[in-house]
């Protein structure tokens, strides 16, 4: 089934999450769900500004330091 948004696609993902947990209590759920979304966003979002960092922070609205700490973390940059 063809998701219309972002926001349906978060819902589907996330009811089939719980689906698969079958039960099993999770933990952490908002660090992960924020790091499964965190690295594409940054790779889509960098590319679009075409490796521009000060571009992407505004674009994200991060300072320019935070976008790079992230892109460190998430080993999109060296």
């Amino acid at each position: 089934m063809k998701q219309s948004n972002l926001h349906d696609c978060v819902r589907a993902s996330m009811e089939d999450f719980f689906r698969d947990l079958d039960g099993t209590d999770p933990a952490n759920l908002h660090d992960m769900l924020v790091k499964a979304v965190e690295k594409p966003l940054l790779e889509v979002v960098m590319a679009h500004a075409q490796n521009n960092q000060s571009r992407a922070a505004q674009w994200l609205g991060l300072n320019r330091n935070t976008l790079r700490k992230k892109l460190l973390e998430h080993q999109l940059i060296d």
